[in-house]
């Protein structure tokens, strides 16, 4: 049996380390990628920062930069299409199960969350507030393999600048539909949860789609 001391001086998986600041915001796309700064940060050598960019580069989380070296990566068109068609199909069915196997204070939860939100209306801590709760509904479906899938296309999901929430109308829009989804939820009516949940994920990336393109017409001007 390891000692305190012992299994106190064990370093976390660098992957993990370097996906939770990309989760973070701590390291948004374009951000240089350099093993002697990151091992530095990490307070390890170079060797496992190497295989750790190797990873996120054949993950898609790094790209080759313009200049040598590797850049925390920016979703195309095409990638952000693809990555809201499997959210939507993955959450649809992660709450259609939480409908299913949540508890009755996992329900009370949610209810609680949503209820809190109301009083917000700062664009950054509600996109962190709206993280929460959809992981908070992802626990609740209860199924392992949902939660690691969701739990890896969260990470991809950082890459995305900015939050819908400065779009204007999305926060008492986004507010309903939370309500909507925790209430089918609460109700246990998995058609329902499905239903609204698909109707939340497509209503982001619609907003998500405008984003990019006034974005890509600022950079044109």
């Amino acid at each position: 049996m390891k000692h305190m001391s012992e299994t106190s001086t064990v370093r976390r998986n660098p992957l993990d380390h370097l996906m939770d600041l990309i989760e973070a915001g701590d390291l948004p796309p374009g951000s240089r990628l350099t093993e002697t700064d990151l091992a530095q940060r990490l307070g390890i050598s170079r060797t496992p920062v190497r295989e750790a960019l190797h990873r996120l580069h054949a993950m898609g989380l790094a790209e080759h930069g313009p200049q040598r070296g590797l850049i925390i990566a920016h979703l195309s068109y095409d990638q952000l299409r693809q990555l809201f068609a499997v959210r939507e199909g993955l959450e649809g069915m992660a709450t259609r199960l939480a409908a299913e196997h949540a508890s009755r204070a996992e329900a009370n939860l949610l209810r609680e969350m949503v209820t809190a939100d109301r009083a917000l209306d700062d664009p950054a801590k509600l996109r962190e507030r709206n993280k929460i709760l959809h992981r908070q509904i992802v626990q609740a479906s209860h199924n392992k393999f949902m939660i690691e899938a969701l739990g890896n296309l969260r990470v991809h999901l950082s890459l995305l600048p900015g939050s819908t929430y400065t779009s204007a109308g999305r926060v008492a829009e986004a507010q309903a539909e939370h309500e909507e989804i925790v209430e089918a939820i609460a109700a246990g009516d998995g058609d329902r949860a499905e239903k609204a949940a698909r109707h939340h994920i497509a209503s982001g990336f619609r907003i998500r789609l405008k984003m990019m393109s006034e974005q890509e017409a600022t950079h044109l001007k």
